[in-house]
């Protein structure tokens, strides 16, 4: 039987090509490496877009809050009405101020908001200028009296008589104002005006419908009219707007008589009884007005003064009991005491008086300094009579009547005629200070 054989065939698999899968790679490849450098192009100038929409937004945020402080600070400076939240709309967003009274002004905050981005501001007031002092001394109808060696740096200015006794000494100008006004007994270093003038010298020009007994050095002016009366620098008004504010930081009911013996920080502060600060080497600081319902007695080297953080300000210090301002509400300011201000020149202290014996005809002495009292010192009653004696020494004195002896000097400063106080009256309020707080 023959044989049969079979001859066996290998089956060949063929595979993709290589270069089929070269380009997908390649290609792959270079669409990653586009996405990378188009993104990596892209996102700064996305992110160099929100940057300068996020500095807009901002920019808004900080002009809205610019322009509601400005509106409520000029409406606060100017007296006008402003309540204590304002908001102002612009593109859809809003800027809020909040003002809030503070011990020694106002303080105005201030926010824009768009969309979650916040700029914030903060501004101080200082209350108005709460008082302007141009002469170194000023009287109503009581007059000027001086007697003995005092003396005044500076100009004189009443509504009643001045007189006095030896050519006593005023460097200034001097004016007894009104048909009634009279200047008898002084030296006065510059001119005088008054419808009567006698028995004086004065260094320069003369002013007067009568004249006798008086050597002036430059011209005579005859039949020149009176001057007009004034009223003085600061009103009741204004005095009873500084008891609120020192009300408004609290009152003290006890101990009467409310007793200094320590070195102490007060103020602003209500005192319902007298006051008494008498043992010697006592400091007492002032940070913001007092109102004493009662007499003020400070002897003995004691020494009052003004925080330093008060900067320009003034203080007032009151004694004013209302229900008795005839054998009450006094001051008395001896024994070598001293007050000083915060350090800064244009900062004194007042003491206050609204005692009113003298205008109603009686003899209480509203203010009295004497033995050696002196410093950064300003008195005044406007009701009252203030009798200077024994080496006293201040830098301005107002009051009804005025009365100065044995001594007694008053030498004026400049930067008495715009003083700024802690606190004052609503009418207005001055600019101190901006700051950006976010």
């Amino acid at each position: 039987m023959p044989l049969f054989f079979v001859k066996s065939k290998k089956l060949k698999v063929k595979s993709v090509p290589q270069q089929g899968q070269a380009i997908t790679i390649a290609a792959l490849f270079f669409l990653i490496i586009s996405l990378t450098v188009s993104l990596g192009a892209v996102n700064p100038v996305l992110n160099q877009v929100d940057s300068v929409r996020s500095l807009e937004k901002g920019a808004r945020s900080l002009y809205g809050a610019s322009g509601v402080s400005e509106d409520v600070l000029y409406r606060l400076s100017k007296g006008l009405t402003v309540g204590d939240v304002e908001t102002i709309s612009y593109g859809g967003y809003s800027a809020t101020a909040t003002t809030t009274t503070v011990f020694d002004g106002k303080e105005v905050m201030a926010a824009g908001n768009q969309d979650s981005f916040v700029r914030k501001n903060k501004a101080h007031l200082t209350t108005g200028s709460g008082a302007s002092f141009n002469y170194g001394m000023q009287s109503g109808e009581g007059g000027i009296v001086f007697e003995n060696s005092s003396s005044v740096l500076g100009n004189a200015y009443s509504n009643g008589p001045i007189t006095g006794a030896d050519f006593n000494l005023i460097r200034g100008d001097v004016v007894s104002a009104g048909p009634a006004g009279r200047i008898e007994g002084v030296h006065a270093t510059s001119s005088a005006y008054a419808h009567t003038i006698t028995d004086s010298t004065i260094d320069k020009d003369a002013y007067y419908q009568s004249i006798s007994g008086t050597g002036v050095s430059g011209a005579l002016h005859p039949n020149s009219p009176d001057q007009a009366t004034t009223t003085l620098p600061i009103s009741d008004a204004q005095i009873s707007e500084w008891e609120a504010a020192a009300e408004a930081g609290g009152v003290i009911n006890s101990p009467c008589p409310y007793k200094i013996d320590d070195d102490t920080t007060i103020g602003p502060k209500k005192i319902n009884c007298d006051l008494e600060i008498s043992k010697n080497g006592t400091v007492v600081t002032l940070t913001g007005p007092l109102w004493v319902a009662g007499n003020i007695d400070v002897v003995n080297a004691s020494t009052i003064k003004i925080a330093p953080s008060l900067g320009s300000n003034s203080v007032a210090v009151i004694a004013d009991k209302p229900s008795n301002r005839t054998t009450s509400s006094k001051i008395i300011l001896q024994n070598e005491s001293t007050y000083q201000g915060s350090g800064d020149p244009k900062s004194y202290i007042l003491f206050i008086s609204q005692n009113s014996s003298a205008e109603t005809g009686g003899s209480e002495i509203a203010i009295n300094l004497k033995n050696f009292a002196s410093g950064k010192l300003l008195i005044y009653a406007p009701h009252g009579e203030i009798l200077l004696e024994n080496h006293a020494n201040l830098k301005e004195v107002t009051g009804w009547k005025l009365h100065l002896k044995n001594d007694a000097k008053v030498i004026y400063e400049t930067g008495l005629a715009n003083l700024l106080f802690t606190s004052g009256p609503a009418g207005g309020y001055m600019f101190d200070r901006w700051r950006e707080v976010e």
